[in-house]
């Protein structure tokens, strides 16, 4: 038996809980979630990294579908309400291979069943516009766990890619991870500040995700974490889940992408578009400037120095599929993560090892903060502070 063979037959009894992925965004850019223009029951591998097709050839077991918005929309929490609905559609649309799941429960329930349990997770506190009861009306549609940033600092937190402003968590920032503990939603440190990072971990009780991040020490890119924040984890108990997504993971990707970046401003496009009007300028500066290819290795060297730092018990995976312009060799798609447990089978990870990346670490860190919610629910109410009552 091949190390692919055995890593395909891991996934059947294991799965990947995958941590993100933008399909309701890019089906909101390219269609306007016109759901029979882009229909995920068939193979969609000229528009998209994802579809049920490709989701089942690469042994997916659960998701969080990333209900990201851009942080410059006018109106970020309709938008948000947007994406939601969206996901409700899909699973509406889907119920034989999608099954909605709000606990570590539903997500078993699911696995039982053969189907893909579906989560979601809001991409940036703006979609909560500096309001807690925004926050929890988001977790009463599902949400489960919500990234604190996006690229753009909010006024309670810094972004790992803006100029720092708040220093980490402003008072009312402390107050928004206080009540995602109340509540059960996972703190979700991906494209946060490293101060934002050790700010949140001073102040939750229950454990925190970065969804989709990889190692600094591998890759010296600011939406990676730190080893010092890595090194914290055993003792909150998070999960780490690496990316693909090459700039994040491959060293001579990150100056590559900064003059990509550059070239898709200059042509009026935003640097996140993969619109085919947007991936047709990527392509032709690619042409001109060879990309640096990463590869399934690149990911297996960050997943290597992680478990080395915060340990198995702390490490999962979070792809990025459909919100990235570039993927890795061996991983272009949903359909590729055999290859990765492959390569990890040939380095000597064990299978128990494996089956804790892929699906008992994530399930086991949604249920811990089940655990501290029904706890915390029994001594305090919900919290009505404001950004003004808090931070002036």
């Amino acid at each position: 038996m091949t190390s692919l063979d055995e890593a395909r037959e891991l996934l059947r009894a294991f799965p990947v809980v995958d941590g993100h992925n933008d399909l309701p965004w890019a089906l909101r850019e390219q269609v306007r979630y016109d759901l029979d223009a882009r229909d995920i029951s068939a193979h969609q591998n000229a528009h998209l990294h994802t579809d049920l097709p490709r989701l089942r050839e690469g042994g997916v077991g659960a998701q969080f579908w990333s209900v990201y918005v851009r942080s410059d929309l006018p109106d970020p929490v309709s938008a948000t309400l947007e994406q939601i609905d969206c996901v409700s559609q899909l699973i509406a649309r889907h119920p034989a291979d999608l099954q909605r799941a709000l606990t570590a429960a539903d997500m078993e329930a699911a696995r039982a069943d053969g189907r893909i349990a579906s989560l979601m997770g809001a991409e940036g506190g703006h979609s909560i516009a500096n309001s807690l009861g925004t926050l929890r009306g988001l977790y009463e549609l599902g949400v489960r766990y919500m990234t604190l940033t996006h690229n753009d600092n909010v006024a309670w937190a810094d972004s790992a890619t803006d100029e720092p402003v708040a220093g980490g968590l402003t008072d009312f920032g402390r107050e928004v991870v206080r009540e995602m503990n109340r509540l059960g939603m996972l703190v979700d440190l991906s494209h946060v500040a490293a101060t934002t990072m050790r700010d949140a971990l001073d102040t939750t009780v229950a454990p925190v995700i970065f969804s989709h991040s990889s190692a600094r020490a591998v890759c010296d890119h600011p939406r990676n974490i730190p080893d010092d924040v890595l090194e914290r984890l055993p003792a909150n108990g998070g999960v780490a889940m690496v990316t693909f997504v090459p700039k994040f993971v491959l060293q001579p990707a990150v100056d590559w992408t900064v003059a990509a970046d550059e070239n898709m401003r200059a042509h009026g496009f935003h640097h996140l578009d993969t619109t085919p009007e947007a991936m047709k300028v990527h392509r032709a500066f690619e042409e001109r400037n060879p990309r640096p290819v990463a590869t399934v290795a690149t990911v297996a060297d960050h997943l290597d120095h992680m478990r080395e730092v915060a340990g198995i018990d702390h490490l999962g995976i979070g792809g990025d599929y459909d919100g990235t312009a570039f993927t890795p060799d061996g991983l272009g798609d949903v359909s590729g993560y055999p290859n990765l447990i492959a390569e990890l089978l040939d380095r000597g990870w064990s299978k128990s090892d494996l089956a804790k990346l892929t699906w008992q670490n994530a399930v086991r860190v949604l249920g811990a903060a089940e655990d501290v919610a029904r706890d915390l629910r029994t001594r305090r109410g919900p919290s009505n502070a404001t950004l003004q009552q808090l931070d002036g």
